[in-house]
């Protein structure tokens, strides 16, 4: 800790561009030592591909739209949050996000770990 270290602003034009998953923009805002950042959007009528935040805890709040989280053995165990809402989603837990709305959904997204931020895979085991 330094308590001379300033306050940083980070402007929309700052965030740049996060770990790719398709079907979702990431912008990241904030990088330090055990944590992570950022605005996600995902369009409307979209779904993610399946993957795992490795080592992070996450946090999302969900600023507008619907997303609709899918997780658990098969995926089956399924989410549905709107503007407003906190999820979390706990260390390895492979997920897909999809946005069942006609509006484009973004979240604010915080994660706490190390490692590796994200990691695509192919599904979850099956029930």
């Amino acid at each position: 800790m330094n308590a001379a270290d300033p306050v940083r602003l980070v402007r929309p034009a700052d965030r740049v561009e996060g770990e790719h998953t398709p079907g979702m923009t990431r912008e990241q805002a904030i990088v330090v030592d055990g944590m992570w950042a950022g605005l996600i959007r995902t369009e409307a009528h979209m779904t993610a591909v399946w993957h795992h935040h490795a080592d992070y805890d996450t946090s999302i709040y969900v600023v507008d739209g619907s997303l609709r989280m899918e997780s658990g053995p098969g995926g089956a165990e399924v989410v549905e949050a709107g503007r407003g809402d906190f999820l979390h989603v706990p260390k390895g837990a492979i997920h897909r996000e999809g946005n069942p709305g006609d509006e484009e959904c973004r979240v604010i997204v915080v994660r706490a770990g190390n490692g590796p931020a994200l990691v695509n895979v192919d599904g979850p085991a099956p029930a």
